[in-house]
């Protein structure tokens, strides 16, 4: 059919979505929020296998896709390998940009940001291990920046206050250069974070795996439909808020609907 599901917790994967359908216009691409159960940084790793393959075995029988993309750092890093036992389509994760901000840095020092859950994560630490030995990685779990990046595409503004608490440990750490965003939502508040370090004169790069996830779904050769271009949104409880409705329309979704 031409499918490809962006599938996360919350609202975060739209950051992929938005590579992701930049990079392949021609693609039919539905996202798919899990918003029932958000978020999923917060829960066992039992909890989150019973539930993620719940999610995806009803978006295999509502949308057959050829391609999944688990556009979420807690769940891939629970989940791929039994997805893509399970299911017969493409099954493409996202996990934390560690091996291109090591790259990167110019100091050898550089901050994970993600959620608790991926933060301690035993592949979170292998991702270190294999891509940043030699490099120093100050690790900062934090479920509150989700629920500020869900707030702010709701209509909220989030301010250098909100952030302080969470971003004030780096002051400890002045050599940091890079700071990867290892969640998906982290990215839809770059501009603030970047406004968090500007006002303390502080150059850092902000690094995430959108465009990567984009180009690997580019290279599976899924051919687009007639269709091609439709954009869909669905949720697995219905919306409550307009300013999130509207903002999904005017990102270029045709139509929201309840999985």
């Amino acid at each position: 059919m031409g499918n490809v599901v962006i599938y996360d917790s919350g609202v975060g994967g739209l950051t992929i979505w938005s590579a992701v359908q930049r990079q392949n216009p021609a693609l039919d691409t539905i996202f798919v929020s899990d918003n029932q159960a958000f978020p999923y940084g917060t829960k066992s790793d039992s909890e989150l296998l019973f539930r993620i393959h719940k999610v995806v075995a009803t978006i295999a029988k509502n949308y057959s896709p050829e391609a999944l993309v688990v556009a979420c750092n807690t769940a891939s890093t629970v989940a791929l390998p039994s997805l893509r036992a399970q299911f017969g389509f493409h099954v493409v994760g996202v996990v934390p940009a560690v091996k291109p901000a090591s790259i990167a840095s110019k100091t050898g020092e550089i901050a994970l940001l993600a959620t608790p859950a991926t933060v301690e994560r035993t592949y979170t630490e292998q991702l270190i291990s294999e891509f940043a030995r030699d490099v120093n990685v100050v690790k900062i779990g934090s479920s509150r920046l989700v629920e500020l990046a869900e707030a702010k595409l709701r209509g909220a503004s989030v301010t250098d206050q909100d952030l302080a608490p969470i971003l004030s440990p780096l002051e400890n750490h002045p050599n940091v250069d890079v700071v990867v965003l290892a969640c998906t939502h982290f990215p839809l508040l770059a501009n603030e974070i970047n406004a968090y370090f500007s006002a303390r004169n502080r150059s850092v790069t902000l690094i995430d795996s959108a465009e990567a996830i984009a180009r690997r779904v580019a290279s599976l050769g899924i051919h687009s439909t007639k269709d091609a271009g439709k954009a869909v949104a669905a949720f697995t409880r219905p919306l409550s808020s307009d300013a999130l409705r509207d903002a999904l329309y005017a990102m270029g979704f045709s139509k929201t609907q309840v999985l």
